[in-house]
């Protein structure tokens, strides 16, 4: 190999080698490059770490920190916690779910009396061994044993009730315990001990309040019982004194009398009403009836007193309004008598008005009564007081008018029971208006059906303008036309114009309704003439009734005049027929009449009728025999309710009447005795009882002794008779007169 060989191979070496190290030198250059940027990524990242770093250390600080305030807030929570809860009088207490007590408050420990095994990590049932061991617990009436028992089981309950205990010093707590999900008990022991006490105080006081009003309503019976015996025999032998033949004074003693002894009864009445109403007793008996015709019997009730004054009475009944409702006709008439008796007490000259309105709707009927006078009229500053108990309007030391002053309390509650409402307005002599608002429901089954009679026109006379206007539309509603007079000689000269029918009153001036009926029959013989009258009854009897058609009783009843009306229109002419009995009929027996038995035609063949009376007190039985002197019976007296039991036997009566407070044995007792007896031959005697017990649940408790009827002292001579009438049997001769043929 030449050298220049050797040079080229060395160069061409070299060259490979410059190239291999510029090569290496580039790869190292790119490694370097690679690894500084290596070096800046990690230093930044140790950057960033020591960053973090920091603020890990930071936050550490501050959750450290935070964590120290809030151990702090919560140790200072727990001491106010259970500062709280040792102050509070009420025990608490908490239960692990192994029933160890983890804490309780003083109060709730108090009750150990500072026992040193009462301290967290007792149990509970060695809390209930320790209450009954040291007496600590009133077990009543359950054995230690059973105690623990009942409380463990109410205890292991998931939650458990509620449960009052007493402890041996009188005191009581309520224990109230939750059970948490994990089984942990918050317990806590109420002391309730006041709450006991204050209800022991109520039940007490209550008792008490409860024997004042069996006290009182036992001395109202007592009371009631005790002046109806001897005002049974006072109105009984003034009303037979009354069927005598006595003077002109004599007449006048004996109707003072009557009239002093049923006053008396009313003041009697109106007491043992108002008790029964303070006692929340008095209940209401709905029943269909007759409202319209219910104010006209008040008012003939009221038609004397009245009547006396020269005192008119009104009744404007609104023509569209239903008759027949349904309430309690007998509380209701006690509220008409007591609102238009005051009105008629307290009103000297003038009228009295009854107006009723309304509207029925759905059934229901809300009704609107006014009673409105020309009296007195109550002073300003009293209208206010009107409705209170025992109130007056008069001054107490110059009463002129008498009265308890409870009837209007008594009216203004009934109504309240009814759901209604009254109210008044009044001005001192100038008169007063009371009214009245209850809603009842209607019963037109039995409203009266009015058929148009063939009159066109007639011709009303009165001096009054509130009656003529209240008649004119009474007959318009039969459409017929109406013109009116307030004078006989006004009427007279009014006959001419064609009239069908004239209605008169009874007093026009100079000329009565009789003086003027007979100069109109006598220009019209043909004219039909109806007279409206204070005194039907004294009307009847005159000479010259046989000029009138009818004589009708004032204020008249719009069903009377209609059917007077249709009755005289009617093709054919004929006597005006009776009027409607009405609807309700108050009656003191509970229970129907017996059936009339067929009779014997044979008089002379039949027996008196044998009627038991058994009555301890003399008078009353001397009232009774007179009362029914005049029957064709066999009255037998009993003084006691042996001797009723006995002669019952004997006699074999078709009727008794019993007392039912009495000697050795009262009348309730003998009735069932009677009963008894009456079981062996299958018969029913019917035994009316007669007594002086007339307090709310007396008529029931007597007539479920077995008694049929039910009479209160004084006793009715017409309703004596009423029971004795219904008693007809083969073979005895009716004992009332008018029930011969």
């Amino acid at each position: 190999m030449t050298l220049a060989h050797k040079l080229a191979e060395e160069r061409r070496a070299r060259l490979a080698a410059q190239r291999l190290l510029e090569m290496k030198e580039a790869e190292l250059f790119s490694a370097n490059r690679k690894l500084g940027r290596h070096a800046r990524a990690l230093s930044d990242r140790i950057e960033r770490t020591e960053a973090e770093v920091v603020n890990v250390r930071n936050e550490n600080r501050q959750v450290k920190s935070d964590l120290s305030v809030a151990h702090q807030k919560i140790e200072i929570a727990e001491r106010r916690l259970w500062h709280s809860i040792r102050t509070i009088q009420d025990g608490f207490a908490f239960f692990n779910a192994d029933n160890e007590m983890v804490g309780a408050n003083d109060a709730y420990l108090s009750i150990f009396d500072d026992l040193e095994d009462m301290k967290p990590g007792v149990t509970y049932p060695e809390m209930l061994l320790v209450l009954t061991d040291e007496g600590i617990i009133d077990t009543q009436d359950l054995s230690p044993a059973e105690w623990r028992a009942t409380m463990l089981e109410r205890w292991n309950e998931p939650n458990p009730k509620p449960r009052v205990v007493r402890f041996w010093n009188g005191l009581y707590a309520k224990l109230i315990d939750e059970r948490g999900p994990d089984g942990d008990v918050v317990s806590l022991a109420l002391n309730i001990t006041d709450t006991i006490r204050y209800e022991n105080q109520l039940k007490k006081a209550r008792y008490q309040a409860e024997a004042a009003s069996r006290a009182k309503s036992a001395f109202l019976a007592n009371m009631s019982h005790e002046i109806r015996t001897p005002m049974n025999g006072i109105v009984g032998m003034a009303d037979l004194l009354v069927e005598t033949g006595l003077g002109e004074e004599q007449q006048l003693f004996v109707e003072t009398i009557r009239n002093s002894g049923e006053a008396l009864l009313t003041i009697i009445n109106d007491v043992l009403d108002y008790s029964k109403i303070e006692a929340e007793k008095l209940q209401l008996r709905p029943t269909t009836f007759d409202f319209e015709q219910c104010i006209h019997e008040v008012m003939r009730l009221l038609q004397p007193s009245a009547r006396d004054k020269g005192v008119a009475l009104l009744v404007d009944y609104d023509l569209f309004l239903p008759t027949q409702l349904v309430g309690d006709p007998g509380r209701i008439r006690q509220i008409l008598t007591n609102v238009i008796g005051n009105a008629v007490k307290f009103t000297t000259e003038g009228h009295v008005l009854i107006s009723i309105t309304g509207k029925s709707q759905n059934g229901v009927c809300d009704v609107h009564v006014t009673i409105q006078d020309t009296g007195i009229g109550i002073p300003e500053d009293k209208v206010g007081h009107i409705f209170g108990e025992f109130n007056q309007v008069e001054d107490e030391k110059n009463r002129q008018f008498e009265g308890t002053g409870l009837g209007l309390a008594i009216t203004k509650r009934l109504i309240e029971l009814m759901g209604g409402r009254i109210w008044v307005t009044s001005e001192e002599g100038a008169g007063t208006c009371f009214g009245f608002q209850v809603s009842l429901e209607s019963d037109p089954a039995d409203e009266l059906e009015i058929v148009k009679p063939d009159i066109a026109k007639a011709l009303v006379v009165d001096s009054g303008e509130l009656t003529r206007g209240i008649l004119e539309k009474q007959i318009a509603l039969l459409g017929i036309t109406c013109s009116s007079a307030n004078s006989a000689d006004d009427a007279l000269a009014m006959l001419d114009e064609g009239f069908g029918l004239a209605v008169l009153d009874d007093l026009q001036g100079a000329m009565d309704g009789f003086d003027l009926a007979r100069q109109m029959r006598a220009k019209r013989p043909d004219l039909p003439i109806l007279l409206m009258t204070s005194n039907a009854g004294l009307a009847e009897a005159d000479p010259a009734r046989a000029s009138v058609n009818a004589v009708l009783q004032k204020p008249v009843p719009r069903q009377i005049l209609f059917r007077h009306l249709m009755s005289l229109g009617a093709p054919e002419t004929k006597a005006p027929p009776h009027p409607k009995a009405p609807m309700f009929v108050h009656t003191r027996s509970a229970a129907p009449a017996p059936p009339p038995r067929p009779m014997i035609p044979n008089e002379n063949s039949r027996r008196a009728l044998r009627v038991l009376a058994a009555e301890d007190n003399k008078t009353n039985q001397l009232v009774f025999g007179k009362m029914l002197k005049s029957l064709d019976i066999e009255l037998t007296f009993a003084n006691n309710g042996i001797e009723a039991v006995e002669l019952f036997q004997s006699i074999k009566p078709d009727v008794v009447f019993m007392d039912i407070s009495m000697p050795k044995k009262d009348g309730k007792e003998a009735t069932g005795n009677i009963r008894a007896l009456e079981k062996e031959s299958g018969a029913h005697v019917p035994i009316i009882a007669m007594t002086a017990h007339a307090m709310a649940g007396d008529q029931e408790a007597i007539l479920a002794a077995g008694l049929d009827h039910y009479l209160t002292k004084p006793l009715k001579k017409s309703l004596v008779i009423e029971q004795i009438k219904a008693v007809q049997l083969e073979g005895v001769r009716p004992a009332v007169p008018d029930q011969l043929g």
